[in-house]
């Protein structure tokens, strides 16, 4: 109800796709100007937003389905109105990756939140090869379509361990597969993975 209260009194909501956002303001009856806020156009849209702030506008930012600045927009937007000293306030939300580490019941007192993989395989390898020695829960976000090559070089790399692939948290199709990476693999080997995929791997043994 926070998060309703808040959009309700803002002056100008800037959203990640303006088409769910506005579907989400009309079940509230919400009516306020609403501007596009995402990766292709997130560098032009922060000047003029923080133009807007500086002149004692309030600006609200929602993504589709996370957490704004968790590899979602919004960060580059926090860091313009710190420098400028303009306040910045959170009200939580939705995010996949504390309810990635809550869901897969691996030691949850430290986690590593890695983000996205590199796209090349070579480059994934290396990263994951310095994960490797870590002692914490390793949480990372994928795309449908490497989910499968990552987690096969996730088994190379760090060895068979367990692991947890969650797909569409916090959305109506919500799925969860348990097992070690080989037996996720294989689960996945036939299938065609669709929607935003978050992958919890077990920390090393110490």
């Amino acid at each position: 109800m926070r998060a309703v209260r808040v959009l309700k009194e803002v002056d100008l909501i800037a959203a990640e796709d303006t088409r769910h956002s506005g579907k989400l303001l009309a079940h509230f009856e919400i009516r306020k100007p609403l501007v596009s806020y995402h990766e292709f156009n997130e560098a032009k849209r922060t000047a003029e937003l923080v133009q807007r702030l500086e002149h004692g506008a309030s600006v609200a930012v929602i993504t589709d389905a996370g957490m704004p600045s968790i590899s979602d927009p919004g960060q580059r937007l926090v860091s313009a109105a710190v420098a400028r000293g303009i306040p910045v306030q959170v009200v939580p939300g939705p995010s996949a990756v504390t309810m990635a580490v809550a869901l897969a019941g691996f030691s949850s007192g430290r986690f590593l939140f890695h983000g996205f993989l590199p796209h090349k395989a070579g480059q994934r390898c290396r990263v994951l090869q310095s994960l490797a020695p870590l002692p914490y829960s390793l949480v990372f976000f994928e795309s449908p379509f490497r989910t499968l090559a990552s987690l096969q070089d996730m088994r190379d790399a760090l060895g068979d361990r367990r692991a947890m692939v969650a797909r569409e948290l916090t959305k109506k199709f919500e799925e969860v597969l348990r097992g070690k990476l080989s037996e996720l693999i294989t689960q996945l080997g036939n299938r065609t993975i669709k929607g935003e995929v978050t992958v919890v791997v077990e920390g090393a043994d110490q």
